[in-house]
C-alpha cells in the first residue's frame, strides 16, 4: 500500500443507558419530531410520532435525540485523521453486559 492510498478505520462504540423517565424521553423526542426544522412531511411526522409513542423500550425516542454527528466529536481533536461518516443505531438491551459489571467492580 502506498502513502497515497486512503486508509480507513471504523470506530465502534457501545453505550448502554438506563431510561429513568420514559414519558419525558418520549416527550423530548416528540418535540424534535414536531420541530419546524425537522425535515419531515406531515405524514412522516405522524408516522414517527406513532412509532415513538408505541415503542415501550425508548429506543425510537432516543434515536431522535442523538445526532450521528455528535459521535464525530469523539475524534474532532485528533489532527491526524479526518472524520468521514457517523451512523447511529439504538436498540433495546437487557442491561449492562457482564463485562461492564466486572469493569465497574475492578475500578472500585
Amino acid at each position: 500500500m502506498t502513502d497515497e492510498e486512503p486508509k480507513f478505520l471504523r470506530l465502534t462504540v457501545e453505550l448502554t443507558v438506563e431510561v429513568l423517565d420514559m414519558d419525558a424521553l418520549q416527550a423530548a423526542a416528540l418535540r424534535e419530531i414536531r420541530h419546524p426544522d425537522a425535515d419531515l412531511t406531515d405524514e412522516e411526522r405522524t408516522e414517527q410520532a406513532e412509532l415513538v409513542a408505541s415503542d415501550d423500550s425508548g429506543a425510537s425516542a432516543l434515536q431522535w435525540l442523538i445526532e450521528p454527528d455528535h459521535v464525530l466529536q469523539l475524534v474532532d481533536h485528533i489532527d491526524e485523521i479526518e472524520p468521514r461518516e457517523a451512523v447511529l443505531g439504538v436498540e433495546p438491551s437487557e442491561g449492562p453486559s457482564e463485562e461492564e459489571d466486572e469493569e465497574e467492580h475492578d475500578h472500585a
